[in-house]
């Protein structure tokens, strides 16, 4: 049996890739790596943090302390983390964790995404745990585990043909229990934002926060395009149940105001935040909501810091805090030189 631990648990250390020339940040290069540099400074206040960058010498030049910050050596395609970087199980039976390569295509074919693909082979040397090389398109912001046998997704990804066509719903729950060792899959058919590549992800709409307790996007605008999706999937959230049978309790987050870039609505969501160990990153955005999605953090996160974390610029590329991150569980260490 495998076991696939939530980000709630305590945590070994987080990955992030630090942006580059070559990256879709040109742009706005040094903008996003000073959002970078807030978010590993952070994580490093807690436990380790790994920073996957083309250019080590270079990018050690940003931080004023390098106290748990580690730094290797690759370049990627992008800086999305959660969606090319390993997921991570333990073998029960061995007592042993283990690391998952699932395929990684730029969601669904959208961007070119053959490096990132190849990130975590090349740089496994680090990690203190075997991988294993899955045939299956998956990414890390797709899939929510609550420990408790339970894994949330959404139908708009996991089943879009643009990921692996041969596989209907059974088969894709067949291959998630396969490789997860959870007891159900809890699908959410409703629920989008403008702006997102990923085809609704479930780290920007709703997140295990203990294994008891799911937080989510609310829209109250009724004039807001997202309104009807969103009221939908609450709906839907209210009916899931435990493998217990028992109802999920509710926390909602308050749905951001309209932000454009370039003429263009982009996703930005405070449920895209990372649970680190005794803090919680959240991302805001100068947005009149922030005070409240801060103070329901603070209330639903006890014993966890808030740590506010300005993610203006990371929706300019669609994604935001917890995309550009991924946490390890505390059974993998890291193998450093």
């Amino acid at each position: 049996m495998r076991y696939f631990p939530a980000e709630f648990e305590p945590q070994s250390f987080v990955q992030l890739i630090f942006p580059h020339p070559q990256s879709d940040w040109a742009p706005y290069l040094e903008e996003a790596r000073a959002c970078f540099v807030n978010i590993a400074t952070a994580v490093a206040r807690y436990q380790p943090c790994l920073i996957v960058c083309d250019d080590v010498d270079l990018v050690k030049g940003y931080f004023s302390s390098h106290e748990n910050l580690i730094f290797v050596p690759y370049q990627t395609n992008d800086t999305w983390a959660r969606d090319c970087s390993v997921l991570s199980v333990i073998d029960e039976d061995e007592g042993e964790p283990l690391l998952l390569d699932f395929t990684f295509t730029g969601w669904g074919g959208k961007f070119d995404a053959s490096r990132d693909n190849e990130m975590s082979s090349s740089i496994s040397h680090v990690y203190g745990a075997p991988m294993e090389k899955i045939d299956l398109i998956l990414e890390g912001g797709g899939v929510e585990t609550n420990a408790n046998g339970s894994l949330l997704t959404t139908a708009e990804c996991l089943l879009n043909p643009n990921r692996n066509p041969h596989l209907d719903k059974k088969g894709m729950e067949n291959e998630l229990k396969k490789h997860f060792g959870v007891e159900q899959i809890l699908w959410l058919n409703h629920g989008y934002l403008a702006g997102d590549d990923t085809d609704s992800h479930i780290d920007t709409l709703a997140r295990f926060i203990d294994t008891d307790t799911i937080m989510y996007v609310k829209c109250d605008d009724k004039n807001d395009e997202h309104y009807e999706a969103l009221k939908k999937m609450e709906e839907e959230l209210k009916v899931l149940r435990d493998i217990d049978g028992e109802p999920f309790n509710l926390i909602a987050l308050p749905m951001c105001s309209p932000v454009f870039y370039d003429d263009e609505r982009l996703p930005a969501t405070y449920a895209n935040f990372l649970i680190i160990n005794d803090a919680v990153l959240l991302p805001v955005y100068n947005d009149p909501h922030d005070a409240e999605a801060i103070a329901i953090c603070r209330e639903a996160f006890k014993g966890r810091d808030i740590i506010p974390i300005d993610c203006s610029v990371l929706i300019r590329q669609h994604g935001s805090l917890h995309c550009v991150t991924m946490q390890f569980p505390e059974d993998i260490s890291l193998r450093i030189d």
